[in-house]
């Protein structure tokens, strides 16, 4: 622990906290972050041979901390694929470290969901260093210049990029749509998925940027959906009473159904399609889902009397749950016949400041229509 870390707002995270964990940063992560199921068996086999990581509010830090961003880069679903070595954050951090010639004080992630809310833990038990209870989105999304860190002003580079085969690359870059482009293309070339060390900040600028206590909110998300396992419509009630009292607010029901077709391909570095959600009821239309990484956009079939009306869209939250366990699923795990439960969440008050809209909105995304919040959009 360094001089720059207070002790008097921290915890410790157990390897037996990760399964509750990753459970829950997968309904954070909206199908997005990459599986988690790799990265936890990795994170419990380090924190179980090393020990417990120290878990740190935004505030234990001091204003002159340093302060990273780590986390995966790259098609979630070529994380099925091409898996990660539990040594790839340490080395990360110690070839960032000699790059900027400075000592990390702690770490955080660049995103709550999935698998990425395992690297820094991985990162953390391995180096020693702390972990900080939240991250740069509250959720996941594709990309770089959609963190709040870089909307708050914190700039991305200098960045390290570590591949499957131990090669790095470095970047300087003059702004972050500049560097996710670069990564992006980085992330293409070494095979998909990249581990990345990033957006170094003060304690001072990260305590104005982060979003709080995600962390310590997935675990209490993951105890919910491991003690109420079962029916996904059952599970509504008690999630629900969950995000009242978050930074998230509204949770609604969207959808019933099961998936009747699902379509996506790597395109540009990300996973992007769509999911046809048909529902049990005949008369109900469909609800289409659009994909890049995370679940962006859900609205009723255009075929219907609805005309496409849409339901729930990015930057607000919408995940499927397993209709039989109420386990989240991950985009790249959907498949044909699969019965979901679909969800939607209220994102987190600093997503709905304008300077986030210019970014985060759906227009951002290609979508023709402007961000209406959840609460203001009637129910299918």
């Amino acid at each position: 622990m360094t001089t720059r870390i207070s002790t008097r707002t921290t915890t410790r995270i157990e390897a037996d906290q990760l399964a509750d964990l990753s459970s829950g940063a997968v309904l954070l992560a909206t199908g997005g972050g990459g599986d988690p199921y790799v990265s936890y068996l990795s994170a419990r086999q380090t924190l179980t041979a090393m020990g417990p990581v120290t878990l740190l509010k935004p505030e234990a830090l001091t204003d002159d901390a340093y302060v990273v961003a780590i986390g995966g880069v790259g098609a979630p679903s070529v994380g099925l694929e091409l898996l990660p070595s539990s040594d790839e954050p340490a080395r990360a951090l110690a070839a960032f470290e000699a790059h900027v010639g400075r000592k990390i004080d702690a770490l955080v992630s660049f995103e709550v969901g999935g698998g990425n809310s395992m690297i820094p833990l991985i990162a953390g038990a391995s180096s020693g260093l702390p972990v900080i209870d939240g991250d740069g989105m509250g959720r996941a999304l594709p990309e770089a210049q959609m963190m709040t860190f870089p909307i708050a002003g914190v700039a991305p580079t200098p960045a390290l990029a570590l591949d499957y085969a131990g090669n790095t690359a470095t970047f300087s870059t003059d702004s972050t749509a500049t560097y996710e482009r670069h990564v992006r293309a980085m992330a293409q070339a070494m095979g998909g998925m990249i581990l990345t060390v990033e957006h170094p900040m003060t304690g001072a600028e990260l305590k104005r940027s982060v979003v709080p206590e995600t962390i310590s909110f997935s675990i209490e998300l993951g105890r919910v959906l491991r003690e109420r396992r079962g029916n996904a419509e059952a599970l509504i009630a008690p999630l629900r009473a969950a995000f009242a009292d978050s930074i998230y607010g509204e949770l609604r029901h969207l959808y019933t159904g099961k998936i009747a077709d699902s379509a996506s391909q790597v395109i540009g570095g990300y996973d992007v399609g769509r999911v046809r959600i048909e529902s049990f009821d005949e008369a109900q239309p469909d609800l289409l889902i659009d994909i890049r990484n995370e679940y962006l956009v859900a609205r009723l079939a255009a075929d219907s009397e609805d005309e496409g009306r849409v339901v729930s869209s990015v930057p607000d939250l919408i995940s499927l749950l397993d209709l039989e366990t109420g386990a989240p699923i991950n985009s790249e795990r959907v498949r044909f016949g699969q019965r979901v439960a679909v969800i939607a969440i209220g994102c987190p008050d600093f997503y709905r400041e304008p300077r986030a809209l210019a970014v985060v909105a759906p227009r951002c995304f290609g979508f023709d229509f402007d961000y209406v919040p959840l609460e203001a959009l009637p129910a299918p």
